[in-house]
This record gives C-alpha cells, structure tokens and sequence, in this order.
C-alpha cells in the first residue's frame, strides 16, 4: 500500500511523511490551516503557499515549507503533490504516487466554487481517502444566490427593528464566505477578534474581503446600528455578545441542515452554509477520480461506503481524530 493509517494518521512508508497527523511526527504534509488538520509540535510542515500565513498564525515559529498547487516534490522517491480542494483559501487535497500507483487524500474538500477558496479540481487516482461529513443524501446545499437572499433578508429585517444580527461561524472559511456573500450595503460588518485576526491574514495574502470593523472594548457599538456581527459560534453563547443590546443570533453550518441540531444550538436562525462537499458532490469527486478503492473516513462513513459498495467500488471505513463544523477550535480573542 502506497499508504496506511496508523495511531498518528495517514502514513507513506516508503516516504517516511505523514499526512494531517494528530500526534506529533517527524514530517507532516498538512491540507489546509484548520485546528484538525494543522496540529502543533511536528518536526517539519509541508503545504500550500496559500495555507501557510495561516498556519504560522495559528501555530507561531515552526519549521514550514510551503509549494504551489500542482508543483512536484520528491520525498524519498515518492512524489508528492498539493491540488486545490475548494475547502478554504489554501485547502488541498494530496497526490501521492509510488511505483507507478496514485492515492489521493482529499482533506477537506467541496466541489461548488465559492469564489473564495481556490476551486476543488478532480484528481485521477487509483485509490481515494475520502472525507464524508456530510455523507448522507439529505445534506443537499442551496447555491450561494439563495443563501445570499436568505441572510440579507433576516439582516435587513433585523437592522429595521432595531437589533443586530450576529451569525457563527469558523473564522478561518466560513467567516470571510459569509461577509463576501452578504450584501454589505444593508449596514457595517463587526467583527470578533479571532475572524479580523484571520482576515488580516488573507487581506496580505491578496483576498479580497469587505470593510469591516473589528470590535474592541472601545468600540462605540451606538455608532454601527444594525450591524452584521460575524464570530465564532462558541462567542455567541457567552458575555462577549451582551455588550451589543438586542441582538438575533444565527448559525451557518452544514449541520443546520438537520432540524434537530438547530434546536440544540439555540439560535433564532440557522442558515445551511458549509464548506464540505454534499452528497452529491461526494459522488462527484469519487466519480472524476476514477479510482476503484474508496477509503471513507471522518462523517456517516458506514452509510456512505455501503452506496459505495452498492455502486461497485471497493470501499472502506479508516477511523480518524477530525473534528466536524460544530466543533469550536478557534481561539475566542475578544
């Protein structure tokens, strides 16, 4: 095998690298800059041009190199190559190839263009690790235009009665997809620390984001009436939203999609945005692989590779230590 999966993670013998570990190693090869995926305490990083300003943001001084989409590296005569994954600016998927065969492990990854994150790009393989977070078929997402209309209308809504919106959401992707979807027109975008910490980050590397205002102590709330307050979704349940008065709180997540979890988040709106593939888009990316074993790992793997093995695929579950949309790994800076 080209690769297998030990109690560190993704693991190439033959080029002695690992791929997204959660314990520490010698050599990561990391997919993008997110908590489960870029772990501290490894020996050397290897990513994406793209995904390393956040990685050092995130995990200070480490010893990081960093490649272009598509360029080749030879690691103890295993090549290794980063492809765009859709997931978040900077997100890849891994081409790994060893005597003739190719695996690919895709990350995190989406299939739909957000006009953020470089788009995802099929990559022929013969065999495919898979995320599926979202692999069952009711995970159906909407196209940005309606999720665009859905959020300007609560916020507009909002702002005529005299509250402001509040809306969680990962301050590395999805926070920058919600202030580059919404229609800034409607009032001023306010900012958690942790989200402005992140933007400024992108904003060096050339993203192009909206205006936004990053709330401090000495923030004159009184001054932005009405306001789009974008934070991470654990900030929303703690004293750092009390300061702004009447406030309606939404949720953007995949997992929204699920009326269950919208109860249990208590916010007044949960809005389906998520930066993983749906169903559909799962089958897709399987599909334009062309690879005829499938590993299914992190998400409804049981459900999704039994329709694998229906669909003919050899197909398998690999047990890993990702996180899911609901979990907070930001650092909640005031």
């Amino acid at each position: 095998m080209v690769l297998e999966f030990r109690d560190e993670g993704i693991y190439c013998p033959a080029g002695r690298f690992y791929i997204d570990p959660w314990k520490r190693v010698d050599r990561a090869l990391v997919t993008h800059g997110h908590a489960d995926h870029a772990y501290e305490g490894h020996r050397h990083y290897l990513a994406t041009h793209e995904a390393a300003p956040v990685m050092r943001h995130r995990l200070g001084e480490i010893d990081l190199e960093s490649v272009a989409y598509g360029e080749i590296r030879e690691i103890d005569g295993v090549r290794v190559s980063f492809h765009p994954a859709g997931h978040v600016p900077g997100s890849a998927q891994i081409r790994v190839e060893h005597r003739g065969e190719v695996w690919v492990v895709s990350g995190d990854y989406k299939t739909t263009p957000d006009g953020l994150s470089e788009p995802w790009e099929p990559v022929r393989c013969d065999a495919f690790i898979t995320e599926c977070t979202f692999g069952l078929p009711v995970f159906d997402w909407l196209t940005d235009a309606e999720l665009s209309a859905q959020i300007d209308e609560w916020w507009r809504a909002n702002r005529a009665a005299g509250r402001h919106s509040a809306i969680g959401a990962y301050a590395l992707g999805k926070a920058q997809r919600v202030m580059t979807m919404v229609d800034a027109s409607i009032g001023p975008i306010l900012t958690h620390g942790a989200v402005e910490n992140t933007n400024a980050v992108l904003r060096r590397q050339g993203v192009t984001l909206p205006d936004t205002i990053r709330v401090t102590s000495e923030t004159d709330l009184k001054a932005h009436p009405g306001g789009l307050i974008v934070a991470p979704p654990s900030a929303l349940a703690g004293p750092w939203l009390r300061r702004f008065g009447p406030v309606s709180t939404a949720i953007a997540s995949g997992w929204m999609a699920l009326r269950g979890v919208r109860r249990r988040r208590a916010a007044d709106r949960g809005f389906v945005v998520s930066d993983h593939a749906d169903w559909a888009g799962l089958n897709m990316a399987v599909r334009e692989t062309g690879a005829e074993r499938i590993f299914a790992t992190h998400g409804y793997t049981a459900v999704f590779r039994q329709w694998l093995e229906e669909q003919g695929y050899d197909a398998q579950i690999v047990a890993t230590e990702y996180g899911d949309e609901l979990l907070e790994t930001e650092e909640a800076e005031a």
